[in-house]
């Protein structure tokens, strides 16, 4: 029997919707007991606060500092669930000298992130469930934090034939996504939701009208214009964001918009909620902080898909986060080499890296500005992530619960600085942008993965540190 002990946190917990200061004492990779403060104890009872209909003292716990093996001191921290991402490209296999297993783990540890969904666009592309078996089974060897590998939804992502999703079900893959690409024959995709359907798992969309984008590479706008670059309209996103939602309505599969960029597409979610549609809504930190207007030059750097967007579409995301129409925070990791990048964006590849930048930039730019509160960080980084995917005692710091977690220092200042990440990837627009707080401890499965200042422990229970 394994036993930690995390002392003097702040926990923030979604499910109970507990937040104050409290002992957490982790046995055998579960959450065994929550000690709070006698003061706050007090203050609860006064209160007459429940937590989920149970009595506060239930969570209670003795003397847990008793015959722990270690004990973390989280004094001036807060403890919350681990991140769950549910968009991130691995690049493995086959384009490795961009990302690996191993090194997209790292750099999840180091991010906080305990779990993360890989998308499909892989070379060749995963679209059977062997290919998802052995993903799977690779993970558990390579990486330090828990692997979902999504499938595509048709062979080699051609948008021509279904893959086999019935067996990518039944191999865990959660959900099914063309992710880099719409599938845009309609009617094979109503065919495939209704397989997703069936088969009991998610449908993980890329808005996209590619026959819309006619050679676009940022946002359609004065910026661009100013730089002489052909831009993309919100009507690319719009107009499949629009589709999908229809035949999500017709099928009844769960659907989740992933990378958000429009005011348009929030008000689509909004509108689905309101019928009570199963569908979800995600926005990425890039989207809700950067505009075309903070484009300085025409460099792949800035080179994303979704485009970084207008102002008023950057407005409309922080509102539909605040408002919780948006569900979720993801990254849409997309790591690449420095030659991809490092050009004109009309040479330059589409993406950003996130992973280990996604929890600063959501702590600094929402909650410590107060457009989103820190229960509201946990429930769309981790909660409502665990949820969509139909996991099971995840995301969250409850009793009983697994023991996935982020310890986040809010005190720290500084900037970010993309040497030092644990990623192949360096291609962001982030590098050296001034944040506030940062992971210092990450908890899978009630082992620390990583640990500020020790590094990254991999599987082989090697320490790495850059």
């Amino acid at each position: 029997m394994s036993s930690l002990l995390i002392k003097g946190g702040h926990v923030v917990d979604p499910q109970t919707r507990f937040d104050g200061r409290a002992d957490v004492l982790i046995v055998d990779g579960e959450i065994k007991e929550l000690q709070i403060e006698e003061r706050q104890m007090e203050e609860i009872q006064i209160e007459g606060l429940q937590i989920n209909g149970l009595q506060i003292e239930e969570l209670r716990s003795g003397q847990p500092e008793e015959g722990v093996d270690e004990v973390i001191d989280a004094s001036g921290c807060y403890v919350m669930p681990g991140i769950i991402d549910l968009h991130v490209h691995l690049r493995d296999p086959g384009l490795t000298y961009k990302e690996t297993l191993q090194t997209a783990g790292m750099a999840a540890a180091r991010g906080g992130v305990t779990t993360i969904c890989a998308m499909p666009n892989t070379k060749p592309v995963t679209d059977t469930k062997e290919m998802v078996e052995d993903l799977h089974r690779r993970a558990k060897e390579e990486s330090p934090i828990h692997v979902i590998q999504l499938g595509a939804v048709t062979k080699g992502q051609q948008g021509e034939e279904l893959a086999d999703i019935k067996g990518m079900a039944e191999a865990g893959c959660h959900a099914i996504s063309e992710d880099g690409k719409s599938v845009m024959n309609a009617s094979l995709y109503r065919k495939g939701m209704k397989m997703a359907e069936a088969s009991g798992i998610s449908i993980f969309a890329h808005c996209e009208d590619i026959t819309l984008v006619e050679g676009g590479v940022m946002n359609a706008g004065e910026r661009a214009k100013e730089l002489g670059v052909k831009g993309i309209t919100n009507s690319v996103e719009d107009t499949i964001a629009a589709r999908d939602i229809v035949l999500a309505k017709e099928t009844g599969v769960r659907l989740h918009l992933c990378h958000c960029s429009t005011a348009d597409s929030v008000e689509m979610v909004k509108a689905a909620k309101a019928e009570k549609l199963p569908v979800t809504g995600e926005v990425c930190p890039h989207h809700f902080i950067l505009t075309d207007e903070d484009i300085t030059e025409n460099h792949g750097r800035f080179k994303m898909n979704p485009p970084l967007r207008s102002r008023a579409d950057v407005e409309a995301l922080r509102k539909g986060l605040r408002e919780d129409i948006m569900d979720v925070i993801s990254t849409d990791h997309a790591p690449h080499t420095k030659a991809e990048k490092d050009c004109p964006m009309e040479k330059a590849a589409f993406g950003i890296v996130g992973l280990e930048t996604s929890a600063c930039l959501t702590y600094t730019e929402l909650v410590d500005t107060g457009v989103i509160h820190r229960m509201q960080m946990a429930e769309k980084m981790s909660y409502n992530p665990a949820r969509i995917l139909g996991l099971e005692k995840k995301g969250a710091v409850a009793r009983g619960w697994i023991a996935d977690l982020m310890i986040y220092d809010p005190r720290p200042e500084y900037r970010i600085d993309t040497d030092t990440f644990y990623s192949k990837g360096r291609n962001t627009p982030f590098d050296a942008y001034p944040v506030k707080g940062e992971v210092v401890c990450t908890i899978v499965g009630g082992e620390i993965v990583y640990c500020k200042g020790k590094g990254v422990r991999l599987p082989s229970g090697e320490w790495v540190n850059q």
